[in-house]
């Protein structure tokens, strides 16, 4: 019985912490930069924010490139570094062409 009982924890457990580790960003909330610092950090970079979110402990911004590419971006919440970034890049017709990922810009 108590064989059995331990077998049940360890299956309610082990898919816990499996999904608390999927977190891009480990930063505790009292450490974290404010939204305004990523407004900011967007602009120097010549992007137009359409939304910023919070996924997986990042900001994720979502918007347009100086190019005007559409644009998402995982940011480090407690330094600004780029965790991930995603650009849909669109030829003169408007069409969507390859899309490289990880970039730093």
């Amino acid at each position: 019985m108590r064989k059995a009982l331990t077998m049940l924890v360890l299956a309610l457990v082990l898919p816990a912490g499996a999904a608390l580790a999927d977190d891009d960003c480990r930063v505790p909330m009292a450490d974290w930069q404010p939204r305004e610092a990523v407004t900011a950090l967007a602009q120097e970079r010549g992007w137009t924010i359409s939304g910023i979110k919070i996924d997986d402990g990042c900001y994720e911004v979502r918007g347009t490139d100086a190019e005007g590419h559409q644009i998402r971006v995982k940011i480090d919440p407690g330094n600004l570094d780029l965790v991930e970034m995603r650009i849909r890049y669109r030829d003169r017709d408007g069409r969507r062409t390859a899309s490289p990922r990880d970039g730093d810009d």
